[in-house]
This record gives C-alpha cells, sequence and structure tokens, in this order.
C-alpha cells in the first residue's frame, strides 16, 4: 500500500521531472484540468505555467488564440487515442506538431500528456503542410492523406468518401463583417467540424471558405449520415464580439472511392464539380457527384424535414397495444407506440421514419412527446374511472445518456399528475453497454421515482446474463424472434423456458412479445409466462379504441 511518503516522493519526482525535461510538456487530469507544466513549455510558448497550471485547458486555447488545443485533449480523454495537430507559436514561422496521448488506467483515461515537437524533418512541403489559420492541414498534406486513405481502402476492400465543404456567401460576410470576423468564423467553423472525423479521418483547409475531408467508410448509406453530419454541425449560429450572432450554411459536395474515381485529384475533381452544383442548387444541402448517391441523399433529407415539420404541426400519434394476462384474458398493462399520420401520404410505417430520427437527433424530441402523451391520456383514462394499467414506453439511446433524462421523467410526472407506479420505461439490451456502473446509477435513480424499468427485445442484444442481477430493472420482455416457431423448434422453445425460468427465479416479470396463434399462447401459458403482447389478441389501437378495450374488455373468442 502507497504511503503518505511514497506519495511525496512522487510528487517531487514529477515536478523535478517537469523542470529538467527538454521537451515542451503540459499534463491535465481526467478532467481536462493542466496539473503540470514543463520549464521548456515555458520557455518555448512565452505561456505564463503560473497561470496555466489549476486552470482547465481550454484557458490554454485562449492565450494561444488556438481552441483546437482543447479539442484534442479532450477528444483523447473521452475517446482515449491520441491525438495529434499543429500549434502556431509566437515567434516561429512554421508551425509545431502537438501530440496528446492519455494515461490509461483500467480501461479509462486518468489523464493525458501533451508534447509540443516542432516540424524540424522531412521536406519543406511537409513542414509547411498546416494552414496558419485554423491549424488544419492544407492542400498539399490532404491530398498526400486522399492517397494513404485510399490506398488503404483497396487494401482493406472498402470505400472512401472525400467531401468538400464550402462556407455559403462567405466573401459577404467578411467584406460586412470584416476580414478579422471572417477569420473568427474560420476558425469556429473549424472548431465545429472537428467532431465530424475521426482519428482516422483528416479535416483540412483548402484555402478560402473550403474544407475538405476524406474518411474510410463501410457502406454508402454511411455518406450521406456524414454529410448531414456537416451541415448540422454548422446550424447553431456563430458569436462575435461586438456583432449579433450570425447565421453559417455550408454547402458540401462529395465522391466516392471508388465509383467516382481511383486517384486523389479525380475525386477532388468530382467533388468540387457536385460542390459547385449544391451552391447553384440553393446553398445548405448536399450533392453527390453520382446520381445514386444523389436519390439517397435527397430521400434521408426529405425525410428528416418532413418529421421536423410534423413535430411542428403535431402529426405524431400513440397507438397502444394491450398485454393480456392469459390466465383471465385481462388487459395487464399496455405498450406505447409512435405513428406518424403524414397530411398527404397517411400512416407512415415506423420502419421509414424511426432508424432517420435516431440518426439525426430528432428522436430525442420524439421520445419526449410520446413519454408526456402518454402519461397525460393514461391520467385521463384513471381520472375517467377505467380501469388502472401500467404504460411501457420506449426509450432511446440518446435520450437515456442525456444527463437531464431522470429530471425530465420527474418533470413529465410531475406536469401530467400520473403517479409513477404507473409508467415503465422500456430500454434495449444494448444500451446496458459501456460503463456498467454510470448505467446503473442511472436505472438507480428513475427507480427511486418509482418508474419501472423493463430490458425489451431480452435476447438478441449484447447483455452477459451475469450482469443482469445488477441492474434494478422489473420487467424482461421475450423477443418476438424466440416465440414465432416455439411449436416448431426445439431449440428456439428452450430458449423461450430458459428466459422465462430465469426471470422467475430473479423474481422478475416476463411478458412475451409477438404471439399471433393460439398454440404459442398454450406454450407461454404452460411454462408461466402469464403476459402475452401480440395480434393473436390484439394490434397496437388508437387511444378511443384501447380505451373501450380497457372498459368492455377483450371481445369474446
Amino acid at each position: 500500500m502507497a504511503t503518505d511518503t511514497d506519495m511525496v516522493n512522487k510528487e517531487s519526482l514529477f515536478d523535478t521531472l517537469m523542470a529538467t525535461i527538454g521537451e515542451p510538456v503540459f499534463v491535465t487530469g481526467h478532467d481536462g484540468v493542466i496539473v503540470r507544466v514543463s520549464k521548456m513549455f515555458d520557455v518555448a510558448t512565452g505561456f505564463p505555467a503560473f497561470k496555466l497550471v489549476g486552470q482547465p485547458v481550454e484557458r490554454l486555447g485562449d492565450i494561444a488564440g488556438q481552441p483546437f488545443v482543447a479539442s484534442l485533449v479532450r477528444e483523447a480523454l473521452s475517446a482515449g487515442g491520441v491525438r495529434k495537430g499543429p500549434m502556431i507559436l509566437q515567434g516561429h514561422a512554421a508551425p509545431w506538431e502537438l501530440t496528446v496521448e492519455p494515461v490509461i488506467e483500467n480501461g479509462r483515461a486518468t489523464g493525458c500528456v501533451a508534447i509540443l515537437r516542432p516540424f524540424v524533418t522531412g521536406s519543406h512541403e511537409q513542414r509547411e503542410g498546416f494552414d496558419d489559420l485554423t491549424g488544419l492541414p492544407n492542400r498539399h498534406l490532404f491530398v498526400d492523406r486522399v492517397e494513404q486513405t485510399l490506398h488503404d481502402a483497396q487494401r482493406g476492400n472498402k470505400l472512401a468518401l472525400i467531401m468538400l465543404a464550402g462556407v455559403d456567401r462567405f466573401r459577404e460576410v467578411n467584406d460586412v463583417l470584416g476580414e478579422a470576423a471572417g477569420n473568427q468564423i474560420l476558425r469556429d467553423v473549424t472548431e465545429r467540424l472537428r467532431p465530424c472525423v475521426r482519428t482516422s479521418d483528416t479535416l483540412a483547409r483548402l484555402g478560402g471558405d473550403q474544407f475538405a475531408f476524406v474518411m474510410q467508410i463501410a457502406a454508402l448509406d454511411d455518406s450521406v449520415l456524414l454529410t448531414e453530419k456537416v451541415l448540422h454541425a454548422l446550424k447553431q449560429p456563430f458569436s462575435l464580439e461586438d456583432q449579433k450572432d450570425v447565421v453559417i450554411t455550408c454547402s458540401v459536395g462529395a465522391s466516392i472511392y471508388p465509383a467516382d474515381g481511383s486517384s486523389p485529384e479525380e475525386l477532388i475533381k468530382n467533388a468540387t464539380v457536385a460542390l459547385y452544383h449544391a451552391k447553384q442548387g440553393g446553398r445548405d444541402r448536399c450533392q453527390f457527384f453520382s446520381s445514386e448517391m444523389n436519390m439517397r441523399a435527397r430521400h434521408r433529407l426529405d425525410v428528416e424535414s418532413s418529421i421536423r415539420r410534423a413535430l411542428i404541426n403535431r402529426e405524431f400519434l400513440v397507438y397502444y397495444q394491450p398485454k393480456i394476462d392469459v390466465n383471465n384474458r385481462r388487459v395487464a398493462g399496455m405498450e406505447a407506440l409512435v405513428r406518424w399520420r403524414d397530411p398527404e401520404r397517411g400512416l407512415i410505417s415506423p420502419g421509414e421514419f424511426i432508424p432517420v430520427a435516431e440518426e439525426s437527433g430528432l428522436i430525442e424530441q420524439i421520445g419526449q412527446w410520446v413519454l408526456e402523451e402518454t402519461c397525460a391520456q393514461n391520467y385521463r383514462w384513471q381520472a375517467d374511472g377505467l380501469p388502472p394499467v401500467c404504460a411501457s414506453v420506449n426509450v432511446s439511446a440518446r435520450q437515456f445518456r442525456n444527463r437531464n433524462f431522470v429530471s425530465s421523467v420527474e418533470d413529465i410526472l410531475a406536469r401530467t399528475g400520473l403517479e409513477p407506479r404507473w409508467l415503465e420505461l422500456e430500454i434495449t439490451e444494448s444500451m446496458l453497454m459501456g460503463d456498467i456502473a454510470a448505467i446503473v446509477a442511472r436505472m438507480e435513480d428513475l427507480r427511486r421515482l418509482g418508474v419501472s424499468l423493463s430490458i425489451d427485445d431480452f435476447g438478441t442484444g449484447y447483455s452477459s446474463l451475469s450482469y443482469l442481477s445488477s441492474f434494478p430493472v422489473t420487467t424482461l420482455k421475450i423477443d418476438r424472434a424466440f416465440i414465432a416457431d416455439v411449436q416448431s423448434n426445439s431449440q428456439t422453445a428452450e430458449i423461450a423456458r430458459a428466459i422465462i425460468g430465469m426471470s422467475r427465479g430473479l423474481n422478475l416479470e416476463i411478458v412475451a412479445e409477438g404471439a399471433e396463434e393460439i398454440e404459442q399462447v398454450d406454450f407461454l401459458r404452460e411454462h408461466g409466462c402469464d403476459l402475452v403482447q401480440g395480434f393473436y389478441y390484439s394490434k397496437a389501437l388508437p387511444a378511443e379504441e384501447f380505451a373501450a378495450m380497457l372498459r368492455d374488455g377483450l371481445p369474446a373468442l
């Protein structure tokens, strides 16, 4: 066990190291606060160490006038990988390279070490390979990165995406607000675009208002998601000193290897052509060089735009599918399911709009609306004297990970008047992966509110059974895949029996989804699964029809 003396000796050794090390170095803790700065860092940069120690790394970015320095540190701490980028130092013509490496202990970043090194080797082009204003790779270095990415993509039998993003009407902004404001916007745009790329990708500035990306992708649809991510990155207004907030948009042109070219020059040229058409077509949009990808991109953007309109126009509805007690055929609960009634197309399949909502982030707004509408409807039914039942609401991963989610649930219950015992939140197995301690803590906070928790589609995800007893859940839902052929497939039937037995052993309520035939219902009843949800009893119903079922019960067979 480490003693106080050991700790003092380590601190003293650390201080000595920082005073004698021959390279500019600074060290942060897990929270991004600078805890040590080497003497050489002081000398090389002219930044006073005593003012940096104890400050968040953003303070260094402010002093240096290069906020991306903080971004490199934050990315290294959150993603756990090495980050590199140029840092312009006063009095030095060429940029230095800042390498940020996280210190990993027990699988977590407990801090990071950042080292500055001048570009003293290689060709003139390598030394001058970065843009002075933003610190990003310039055109020459970008071409090299594209060439390397194409080589890796060819070797791995993958695709590569080249995107060019141009700030819309930047010349007008520059003329009206001045060059200093224009430069600040370009730096701010850089910071907005950085989170759009991974460690293995490259973001560059080709000059003027034009930025470029190159990255490997696994499938064509990935390129649509990435281009949308870039467009969304600039949606929020930019704040400038002594100016009102400025709204900036960008246009994106994209080409894909190998369909649109096999060399960096050809792919960049074709992405440039696509960017020109994007700007000519109205700006704030993406244009692919190929017609097929344009059709995919247009469809996704049309769906997303329609979802935003539907939220404003209140086109979403909640349908309710009953959970039936197989022993007495009574409605014992319900699952709330979102539906979209488009004024022109009618009901739209959730399979068409839910994936787009999830990828665009709109699922949070939809999810919150469904949660509040369901709680309010359940309270109204109880106030009207209908039998009280628990309502289950699906929670998206984005909702669950939002740090304000627990308080938002509490607020909704307070506003609608629904008692927490009549609400159950359904989460999927895949959402249980990651920081187990943090997930359990959030679930316990929800349980303290009095809300029940259910694991949806159990058996299809990645959770370990050994973890199940750690999660404060109240219900397991057997996925329909294990119910569909219990009569004919002995292996599937055995899995269903095992899940039911395990649930009963853990004192968990068990619900079977997708029961469509009497044989399936009989199997579930025989093996101790009391609650069933599926077309055998009822499809999801509009609120009025479900209320009638609550009042009158199931129709006679």
